[in-house]
């Protein structure tokens, strides 16, 4: 008898000793081993070597959990530094994986070695991880996290798939830039012909619609741009991968029909936008950005480089869906496919929508303010040649199709003519806007952002920006709406649609305002923000706890991803406390957008366009945050700055 009880208390002992263990002792994620190395894969018919993850291109799926902490271990085999930078995620800087800018991480993992990181896990989602180099990142360093919710989702799902969107190229990335760096337009296969433009004449109707075609042709000869030059690398050269699968032989995503269905969408592409739709079903969005939203039913989305939404899609017919990404040149397609049985027959690709084409309208952008607090510790001079140039148009009548000044416009000052070269597309134009008052833009000062005066560009304010007017009436983009050439009654999301469930906690009104201007030289493939490239720029200086408001302005003809780590950004959207959080913000072509920044996270950080070829191009700051009464340590560092080691300019 007493041998039994001798028994009985052990074991309550024992059981009692784990318990405080268990408390005593952090939570720990799974652990994981990554190791790096380079492998010969078969994308496009030819061997060539990748970056793969474990074996496996690309990396494999992790998965961790809220509140716990996460250990992985990454051992690099290769003969170059790498790294892996955890995307979206809040972490200490310590641990972010930017090489140059996290604290004991100057150079990332070197040849041979093993870096341990280890961070504690506070949010839940769909995140992606990667690469922070050219080369490395876009040869298919790139992968998919998944983090579990501590508290039960407010959505329910009966099945969960990955889609992850990416890119491949035969060409090394090196070489990509370089060409592009010697002819911008080296993979638009798409730009207008003698050929387009005789069919174009042919079908004019009248003198004046043939006299209009060829004025519009020379405008943009003159700015040596084209209208249908939408992304920097096309389908010319790039492959579109869905989970690694080209769209000819898609991966099949198992379903039961009348299941709830729950796609992870991941852009992990280096330069592409996707316009997604799933013909045949509507997609619920439930997820932005690894954060809940209140669900919104859609037939499509755009979603832009480095992005993640979470939607769920109800099948209840017994056959195949496709899932279909085309890419917003309309140069190619990522496929895979929803289907009850894996030896489902692989349906045919659709027609491509008719390829976007830009007019004059969209080429009188925003120029931005001047002289607006940029951040920096001392005052920045733009570059020759990378901001909006000093003076008026020389295209003759901008009213109609092309040609001159438009209507209701007055002259600019001193009828000085606009070099288009200028405007981030070639040449070496002035670097201050001249005749401008952007005071009356609303650029001046926190107290002045909803102002207006008339004649100027309406920018973002509090109440979002439903219309940009202004300008003899020419009405310019909505910073937010995308249009993917959906058919007539079909919803698009837009960054509208993003609501959070609850008020966010930490919103307040912002403490001030700076000026992050998108700028470059086209021609040239410079790519820059407020007319400076990485190299030549100072840090933004930012104080841990204040809530700084960064009034964004695209100046050039491309959309830039914006993303800074470590911390979220609130794009205003009119919504106050129900603005969405994100990690990456889409600035459109010619618009602005407030964005707010809720700085809580001590250290140096990355902030740049997700863009990698604008990223190494010179699009991409420090973002240092200090303490309250802390020195300004950039205020005594020379410029220029060195490019983070691991990047491959």
């Amino acid at each position: 008898m007493w041998i039994s009880r001798f028994w009985t208390a052990l074991r309550q002992l024992s059981l009692a000793g784990a318990v405080l263990v268990a408390v005593a002792a952090p939570a720990l994620a799974q652990r994981y081993d990554l190791t790096l190395e380079e492998r010969v894969v078969n994308v496009d018919g030819t061997d060539r070597p990748a970056v793969t993850v474990n074996g496996q291109f690309p990396g494999p799926l992790l998965r961790l959990r809220e509140g716990e902490e996460a250990v992985v271990r990454v051992t690099n085999r290769m003969d170059k530094e790498s790294s892996i930078h955890w995307h979206g995620l809040i972490l200490p800087a310590s641990m972010d994986g930017s090489p140059g800018f996290s604290p004991g991480f100057t150079q990332g993992v070197g040849p041979g070695q093993t870096f341990e990181y280890r961070f504690p896990v506070r949010q839940a989602g769909t995140y992606w991880y990667h690469a922070h180099n050219l080369d490395h990142e876009q040869r298919g360093l790139y992968a998919p996290i998944v983090i579990e919710p501590r508290e039960p989702e407010p959505f329910r799902y009966n099945r969960d798939h990955v889609v992850q969107l990416s890119e491949w190229t035969d060409e090394r990335p090196a070489r990509v830039l370089q060409n592009l760096k010697r002819d911008p337009g080296y993979y638009n296969w798409n730009r207008r012909t003698l050929v387009d433009l005789l069919r174009d004449l042919g079908r004019a109707p009248s003198g004046e619609a043939r006299r209009a075609i060829v004025r519009d042709r020379l405008d943009w000869a003159e700015m040596r741009m084209d209208p249908t030059d939408i992304a920097d690398i096309t389908g010319a050269t790039y492959r579109y991968l869905v989970n690694g699968f080209r769209p000819e032989t898609p991966a099949t995503l198992l379903f039961r029909p009348g299941e709830r269905v729950r796609l992870r969408l991941i852009n992990s592409g280096a330069m592409t936008y996707f316009d997604v739709r799933i013909p045949g079903l509507r997609m619920t969005v439930v997820q932005a950005d690894g954060n809940n939203i209140r669900p919104v039913v859609v037939d499509e989305l755009r979603i832009a480089v480095a992005e993640t939404y979470d939607v769920i899609v109800e099948p209840r017919e017994d056959r195949q869906y496709q899932i279909l990404a085309e890419t917003m040149d309309r140069t190619g397609w990522a496929r895979t496919r929803l289907a009850p049985r894996m030896d489902a027959p692989v349906e045919p690709l659709p027609q491509h929508r008719p390829r976007p084409v830009l007019t004059m309208t969209d080429m009188f952008m925003n120029p931005g303010p001047t002289g607006l607090d940029r951040g920096t510790p001392r005052p920045e001079r733009d570059q020759p040649g990378h901001v909006w140039p000093s003076s008026g148009m020389s295209h003759g009548d901008m009213s109609g199709t092309g040609g001159g000044q438009m209507q209701g416009q007055a002259a600019p000052p001193g009828g000085q003519a606009m070099d288009h070269a200028a405007m981030g597309h070639g040449g070496t134009g002035s670097s201050t806007p001249m005749g401008m008052n952007h005071a009356a833009m609303g650029h001046g000062s926190p107290g002045a952002a909803g102002a207006h005066g008339p004649g100027t560009l309406a920018t973002t304010t509090a109440g979002g920006m439903q219309a940009h007017a202004g300008h003899g009436g020419m009405a310019m983009a909505d910073p937010v709406v995308q249009d993917t050439g959906a058919p007539p009654g079909a919803r698009v999301l837009s960054y509208r649609d993003l609501r959070p469930l609850r008020p966010d906690p930490e919103w307040r009104p912002y403490d001030r305002i700076i000026e992050v201007r998108l700028t470059g030289n086209m021609e040239r493939y410079i790519w820059s923000m407020n007319g400076n490239e990485f190299w030549r720029a100072q840090p933004i200086v930012a104080r841990r706890g204040e809530r700084l408001r960064i009034r964004f302005t695209n100046e050039t003809m491309m959309n830039h991803p914006m993303h800074l780590h470590g911390m979220w950004m609130v794009p205003d959207l009119g919504n106050g406390a129900f603005n969405p959080r994100k990690h990456v913000v889409n600035i459109k072509p010619g618009t602005s957008l407030d964005v707010d920044v809720l700085v809580d996270a001590e250290g140096d950080w990355a902030f740049h366009c997700h863009l990698l070829y604008h990223m190494e191009s010179g699009m991409m700051r420090i973002f240092r945050v200090t303490r309250d009464g802390a020195p300004v340590a950039s205020a005594q560092q020379p410029t220029p700055v060195a490019m983070p080691a691991g990047h491959d300019h």
